[in-house]
């Protein structure tokens, strides 16, 4: 047969082809949302960019503070505003830019979230981000009815059982609470409902765990030590690890563009 002509009897079977491989990708990333597979990456995604969205519109408010700052300022030269104003527009301003910064912070946490959840979609054979999550929640509540079922704890432990207990009240609104988004999600989960739900449980997790130093600082176990203290310590290490890593990272940037160098003089 003649060439030419083959090819013009053969040319869909290229886009064809090419939009198999697409409606097979498709469909597999359809199959694994509906499976629940990739249920917690999704809800990753959807916190990012809520946060996202949340640190431009602070930005936005820092802008808008800094103009009533000027604004006020240049009243206050024209005599036609006070010098309580002006400190209130500054103490205003100092509030947007903090809450400016913990936007921007909360954004770099939830991408280590979503890398997180991306390198965590299970196989198909393993169990689901919500099965994962109900057993994680089950865990905490069987954890907390020890206290209440074992006489030896509750005598060594009584504040773990009396609701006039801050911490004891505090967990149980974060088990109420808790509760509610696990009900919430069900049958067709939405990325929303399983953040809130996913949520839930670790504050959940922290009540506890908060309930159970309580108690155990009450029944002379462990000491009381200031907690400003210990977030300031946490928070200098924090920075001091983050400091060595960036440094890491600089002087072994700069010695891979020193080898590369070295390579092209030779060459």
């Amino acid at each position: 047969m003649d060439p030419l002509m083959l090819a013009v009897e053969l040319w869909w079977i290229a886009p064809v082809a090419a939009g198999g491989a697409v409606a097979s990708a498709v469909g597999l990333r359809r199959r694994s949302t509906r499976s629940g597979r990739r249920l917690e990456y999704d809800a990753a995604r959807h916190d990012l960019k809520a946060a996202r969205q949340t640190a431009v519109e602070r930005r936005m408010a820092v802008k808008l503070a800094r103009a009533d700052v000027a604004r006020i300022s240049a009243e206050r030269t024209a005599r036609r505003a006070t010098p309580e104003q002006v400190a209130g527009a500054k103490r205003m301003l100092r509030a947007k830019e903090s809450d400016a910064k913990a936007a921007a912070a909360d954004v770099r946490a939830k991408q280590v979230r979503l890398n997180a959840a991306r390198a965590a979609i299970p196989a198909a054979s393993a169990p689901r981000p919500l099965e994962r999550l109900q057993a994680q929640h089950d865990a905490i509540v069987v954890r907390w009815m020890h206290y209440e079922t074992d006489p030896g704890l509750q005598i060594a432990y009584p504040a773990m059982t009396d609701v006039r207990q801050p911490a004891t009240a505090e967990y149980l609104r974060a088990a109420a609470h808790a509760v509610e988004t696990r009900r919430a999600a069900t049958g067709r989960v939405s990325a929303s409902d399983f953040a809130a739900y996913r949520d839930a449980v670790a504050a959940l997790e922290r009540a506890l765990e908060a309930a159970e130093y309580s108690a155990r600082v009450q029944a002379g176990e462990a000491p009381q030590t200031s907690s400003v203290w210990q977030d300031a310590a946490h928070d200098l290490i924090s920075r001091s690890t983050e400091a060595i890593d960036r440094a890491a990272d600089a002087a072994a940037s700069a010695f891979a563009a020193w080898n590369d160098r070295r390579r092209s003089d030779k060459r």
